[in-house]
């Protein structure tokens, strides 16, 4: 009997120990997740540098080129440029009366004197047009009669350009409401209430609704484009939404949609159609792999991620980054001109090989993460190196990450909007401003002329570059 309960007993604590053992290894696992989640950075991972905290280690220095800070010998100097002489609203000629060297007299003209010109900003005052609009009662019928405004006349406070600038300074120079309005009074003597801003904004998101949307359709068509996303908050309770934006060389355009789905980035992009620049994301698996690009700048991340892994990762991370910036100096010397493309493509056939060698290695290295991200690379293997094949085609997708950041400081700044009305406002107003500076128009003066033809109503000018209208 007591033998049997022995061997019960120790059964039992057999299962325990089993049980324990299961569960620690359970624990361990998840304890090297969390700290491989705490040790994320922007260095190795997609997160941005704005999400870094205190501990994070700094970027190593860059070597010393031991050359003096500044321009250096024999760069062009770059100096403003004047105004011209027939631009200039005043010239007041100014003669020396005697000469410095022997105190005598001096007289005539210098034929190609030194030119200083001094610009001033003159006091704004608004100029107020009030239109006096006659009732008159008709002799005949005893029916009164109000005249109307005349064609072009807004039926606000506010003419186009005032309107424009308003909108623009929410939605182009990343002022809240409140500083508009101030500013508004403070640099052009205009009293304006916050639902003024508003009601502006609006005016100008249903101006510029048409050359809008003829942008979207001429980004589909475009033979190279970058696509990326970032979140957005909409609503009274500021739930997330996403932000999208493809950018072409002429044109970039930006849409707020709910989700960060396959259907959304179809809606963005059209069909598939040229070469398409992203990061990894899953919504763009349905582009053929032949046809896109991924931005190396993510990549080289995920290899950082491996180092900081350690081990055999480690090793297989180092190597890969090394391989990297080989593929990154031969790319700039392309880019710079010194090395052939045909030449750039030879080199690359064996770094591609061995990339692929460390990629099967690191997919069977024994560290979870780094094996699913090798794993998934060799999948997308083809779209790593389009750009060697492709001309015109960028190696990273900063391009998109540059256009879209004016959307995160917008989002910062204002924490989202408040309904789709306020959201469509936000997406026009980026393509339209993040296009004008792409193409080098002027911001005012386009979104003047929109709200100008809505009001009379005409077409819109066109956001498209001249070439394609």
């Amino acid at each position: 009997m007591r033998k049997r309960l022995l061997k019960k007993r120790w059964r039992s604590m057999a299962e325990e120990v089993v049980r324990l053992r299961k569960e620690n290894a359970q624990l361990k696992a998840r304890i090297k997740e969390l700290e491989r989640r705490l040790n994320q950075n922007s260095r190795n991972s997609s997160r941005p540098p704005s999400s870094d905290p205190p501990s994070t280690p700094p970027k190593p220095p860059r070597p010393k080129s031991g050359r003096n800070p500044g321009a250096q010998p024999g760069h062009p100097a770059h100096q403003r440029e004047l105004v011209a002489p027939e631009d200039v609203t005043k010239t007041i000629p100014v003669k020396p009366d005697k000469c410095k060297g022997c105190g005598a007299p001096l007289s005539g003209d210098d034929p190609d004197p030194h030119r200083h010109q001094v610009t001033a900003i003159p006091e704004i005052k608004p100029i107020v047009t009030e239109y006096q609009l006659h009732t008159l009662t008709c002799s005949r019928c005893q029916k009164e009669t109000m005249a109307t405004l005349p064609e072009g006349v807004p039926a606000g406070a506010f003419d186009p350009r005032t309107v424009a600038i308003v909108s623009l300074l929410t939605g182009f120079y990343h002022l809240s409401r409140r500083t508009a309005e101030a500013m508004m009074f403070d640099i052009f003597r205009l009293k304006m209430s916050l639902g003024s801003v508003t009601a502006s904004e609006q005016i100008t998101s249903a101006a510029v609704r048409t050359p809008v949307a003829e942008a979207r359709e001429f980004v589909k068509k475009q033979n190279i484009k970058g696509a990326d996303e970032t979140s957005w908050y909409q609503g009274p309770q500021r739930g997330k939404v996403w932000l999208w934006a493809t950018f072409t060389a002429w044109v970039t355009v930006f849409l707020i949609r709910p989700h960060r789905g396959t259907e959304e980035a179809k809606d963005l992009l059209g069909k598939a159609f040229g070469v398409l620049i992203t990061d990894r994301w899953c919504a763009y698996l349905w582009w053929p792999l032949k046809w896109r690009q991924l931005c190396w700048a993510h990549i080289k991340r995920h290899f950082q991620a491996f180092v900081d892994a350690g081990g055999k990762s480690a090793r297989i991370g180092t190597a890969l980054l090394a391989e990297q910036k080989q593929l990154f100096e031969w790319w700039h010397r392309v880019r710079d001109g010194p090395l052939a493309r045909s030449t750039f493509r030879a080199y690359v056939v064996p770094l591609r090989q061995r990339v692929r060698v460390l990629l099967e290695k690191g997919a069977t290295c024994g560290h979870g993460p780094t094996e699913a991200t090798c794993r998934e690379l060799l999948k997308l293997e083809p779209a790593l190196w389009t750009f060697v094949r492709v001309e015109g085609v960028e190696p990273t997708n900063n391009c998109t990450e540059q256009v879209i950041r004016p959307g995160v400081l917008w989002r910062k700044i204002c924490f989202g909007t408040h309904s789709e009305a306020g959201s469509r406002f936000v997406e026009r107003m980026l393509t339209v401003t993040c296009t004008l500076r792409q193409q080098g128009r002027n911001v005012v003066d386009y979104v003047t002329s929109c709200v100008e033809a809505s009001l009379r109503g005409d077409t819109p000018p066109s956001l498209l570059p001249a070439a394609h209208r």
